[in-house]
């Protein structure tokens, strides 16, 4: 078997040739006042301390997977597997760091296009091996977590060179795109064609087109673009059972949409080979600027209203007084003393900070679309900070990731969870989780800070969005935060109605809720979608569908 070292994959948030995040002293002495946090530090543990079991992957599947993809790209070395070792959520991060134990897989398959995923695909299935779909590797709930399930062994399909815009048909504004293509990549392939997809979620610099139709993912922007399930036109699948194509028309009214039964199915119905989608005239005009308004309650109207009457910027974001509170702190251009004297002044005393963001073709549709938000917005009496808070933002709005590993460095359990229910259940919602959150995370000398914003919003709800920041417990840091996790989707599933993921999607975490949410014959029916795609499931087992 070969020890290939090529195709490594760095353990962090940070992308290959970005600037690693430093928390600069003054964020330091903030979080030491306000959660009690310490001098004690967790660095990165050199991979050589990590355990790697040897590869389990059996000789004739490895020759069998090598006569497709070819030797070199059948990865077995201890790098190359550890690198694809599961996602970026905290407890991923944290058995990196040398806590916990990695679920490592025996060797990692780099297929060439679509038709050697179909093969490879076809050579699990017939030798009983796990396969795992891994794109850019970003999810933060297990989805790319190799498990074994029942099988032998476990290998993970990393679509990296599965790398092409195929085709773009301007007339009518579509783009087939091979999965693998990073999100950065895709906006500039389609720039050169005077195009954007618009889809820019947090993880944008490294997630990939088909990890977002895998996950149904929504972006910051996804106010003026849509989601990503509204995005696709067609998909191309590789399932056991052979290639399946679905969608052929804007719309139709032939049965079922049958593209929705891949979008959001994480790998477990099919592995993604390639997504057509809408995609839209690149902007020319953009502008961003930053608004306060007086409390959660005023800050969640507003967003309500904005969306009611059809006026919401393409971003549209809204941050609760403790997400405020740690957005000011933690920034370093931001006095935190000066901007609170100017807020209290102008009569806010909790202040909700609310970014609206519109990406335009022309200074007119500019002009048109911010006047009529404007309309509505100022009813509600906000307090303006003007561009330059919305450019700070717009600038930094991939800067959360990469500060993680900063926190993580320093020792803190930083997390998110996110959901959305309807508008009036919304503020129930964000109290009963955030209760949760706090009352699991307290202890002695560790104070949690647990922040929330809107970053999705709808006529009918909105997405809640969390963040918490607490000391880590170094005698038992992933029972702190499985703990508090399993703390909140109760909250989540058991009290006011919400769902347990809004774009996170299900993976390993939420698993044990889906029922819960869909209902035991809704649950059949995937688990009959999967008996048919995937008879003997190999397709990433223990995901979605147990």
């Amino acid at each position: 078997m070969t020890n290939n070292s090529d195709h490594l994959v760095r353990r962090g948030w940070t992308p290959h040739g970005g600037q690693d995040a430093i928390l600069p002293p003054h964020a330091t002495r903030w979080l030491a006042s306000r959660t009690g946090l310490g001098a004690r530090s967790t660095p990165v543990a050199p991979d050589s301390t990590l355990t790697v079991p040897e590869s389990a992957l059996p000789e004739p599947a490895y020759k069998a997977l090598a006569d497709v993809v070819g030797e070199r790209h059948v990865l077995t070395g201890r790098a190359e597997r550890l690198g694809r070792a599961g996602g970026l959520s905290y407890l991923d991060l944290l058995r990196h760091r040398g806590t916990g134990a990695i679920a490592v897989p025996d060797a990692v398959v780099v297929p060439a296009d679509p038709a050697q995923v179909q093969q490879v695909v076809e050579v699990c299935a017939a030798a009983g091996i796990g396969l795992v779909p891994f794109g850019g590797g970003t999810s933060v709930v297990g989805g790319v977590t190799a498990l074994r399930g029942d099988k032998a062994a476990v290998v993970v399909l990393d679509l990296m060179r599965l790398d092409r815009l195929v085709s773009v048909d301007p007339v009518s504004r579509l783009a087939v795109f091979q999965a693998g293509v990073v999100a950065p990549e895709a906006e500039r392939l389609l720039a050169a064609h005077g195009l954007t997809l618009g889809h820019v979620p947090q993880s944008f610099e490294r997630a990939t087109i088909g990890g977002f139709a895998a996950t149904r993912s929504s972006g910051q922007a996804s106010a003026g673009y849509g989601r990503f399930e509204d995005m696709v036109e067609g998909v191309r699948v590789a399932t056991p059972r052979g290639e399946w194509r679905a969608g052929v028309a804007p719309a139709s009214a032939a049965g079922p949409d049958l593209r929705q039964l891949v979008v959001g199915s994480e790998g477990a119905f099919g592995v993604l080979t390639e997504v057509t989608v809408r995609v839209r005239e690149l902007p020319t005009v953009r502008r961003y600027e930053g608004f306060v308004l007086d409390g959660w309650e005023a800050g969640a109207t507003a967003v309500r209203e904005l969306a009611q009457a059809r006026v919401l910027a393409d971003v549209t974001r809204l941050s609760d007084p403790h997400e405020t509170e740690v957005a000011f702190a933690m920034s370093g251009g931001w006095k935190t003393a000066l901007v609170r004297k100017y807020l209290r002044a102008r009569g806010i005393l909790e202040p909700c900070l609310l970014v609206l963001g519109w990406e335009c073709t022309s200074t007119e549709e500019l002009a048109l679309r911010r006047r009529a938000t404007m309309r509505v917005l100022r009813g509600l009496r906000p307090v303006s900070l003007g561009t330059a808070a919305g450019e700070k933002w717009r600038h930094g709005r991939f800067s959360g990731p990469r500060q993680r590993d900063a926190l993580m460095d320093s020792g803190v359990c930083v997390e998110t969870l996110e959901t959305a229910t309807y508008w009036s259940t919304l503020s129930s919602l964000r109290t009963e989780v955030r209760a949760a959150l706090i009352g699991s995370l307290s202890a002695p000398g560790r104070t949690p800070v647990v922040a929330c914003h809107i970053s999705h919003a709808y006529e009918t709800g909105a997405s809640l969005y969390f963040t918490t920041i607490v000391p880590r417990d170094h005698d038992d840091p992933e029972g702190q935060w499985q703990r508090a996790k399993a703390a909140a989707c109760a909250a989540i599933s058991d009290g006011p109605l919400g769902t347990i993921s809004h774009h996170h999607a299900v993976g390993t975490d939420h698993a044990p809720y889906l029922a819960k949410e869909i209902g035991d014959l809704g649950t059949d029916v995937l688990a009959g979608v999967k008996r048919t795609l995937d008879p003997d499931g190999v397709l990433n087992p223990g995901k979605l569908v147990r």
